[in-house]
């Protein structure tokens, strides 16, 4: 699995911070290329819950089944992919007083062969990209909420 790690400060108590991150809905706002996050279920947060998302990589549209596998308010966010594209991310949050730091891991594995050449030469060139705008995207957002 292809891991990349990222750290940025958002100017907003950690409450805050991990709410919105925690919050389903507003997953497209801010994460890069995201075009579905929705519950599978009734169970929308925490431990045990699982979402169906879809990932636009230029022409490529990636699905995957995620769940929750680790969360602890104000803490921690871990989500790793039980069905379709294989991925992992995890979100840690650490309080800095008046801000709050998020790492991120996002972990991404690709299939054998010729299917997976050809998907990670789509995905590659994008993920630091993707990241990076995520990483602004979410800071922007939060700062709105303060």
């Amino acid at each position: 699995m292809f891991h990349v790690r990222h750290s940025a400060v958002a100017a907003v108590p950690l409450d805050i911070a991990f709410a919105y991150v925690d919050d389903h809905r507003t997953v497209p706002e801010w994460m890069f290329g995201v075009s579905r996050f929705e519950p599978v279920g009734a169970q929308v947060s925490g431990l045990g819950a699982v979402f169906d998302a879809a990932m636009q990589i230029g022409p490529k549209s990636l699905d995957t089944r995620l769940e929750v596998v680790e969360w602890e308010r104000d803490r921690i966010i871990v989500l790793n992919s039980v069905a379709g594209f294989r991925t992992s991310s995890s979100w840690t949050f650490t309080d800095l007083g008046d801000s709050s730091r998020l790492d991120v891991d996002f972990g991404y594995e690709l299939p054998g062969g010729l299917a997976g050449r050809a998907l990670g030469m789509l995905i590659e060139p994008v993920v630091g990209t993707a990241v990076r705008q995520t990483e602004q995207a979410l800071r922007t957002r939060l700062g709105q909420l303060v």
